[in-house]
């Protein structure tokens, strides 16, 4: 059983405009991976060039940034809900 997946508007494009994705996967990492073989791009747009979580981009485990936990290399449980949010900002 796989990992439920948040995915937003911005990048339902390359989910086939699929709002959830169900994804194996025993980090974060490993589920990005995983969704880029079926979603190609998608880490394109989650991960830069020097492996880290893009700085307009969000990545939550129920609830908690996965930046305050062990980033990319976070685990999941299968009843865990992985949430990917644009990062907002304004003035």
């Amino acid at each position: 059983m796989g990992v439920k997946v948040k995915i937003p508007a911005m990048l339902r494009r390359l989910t086939e405009g699929e709002a959830t994705l169900t994804v194996e996967g025993a980090t974060v990492a490993e589920i990005i991976d995983n969704m880029e073989a079926d979603c190609q791009g998608i880490s394109k747009e989650l991960i830069d060039s020097k492996g880290e979580i893009h700085r307009y981009v969000n990545i939550y485990i129920n609830n908690e940034d996965i930046r305050f936990l062990d980033k990319l290399e976070t685990s999941v449980a299968g009843d865990d809900v992985i949430s990917i949010l644009p990062a907002v900002a304004g003035g």
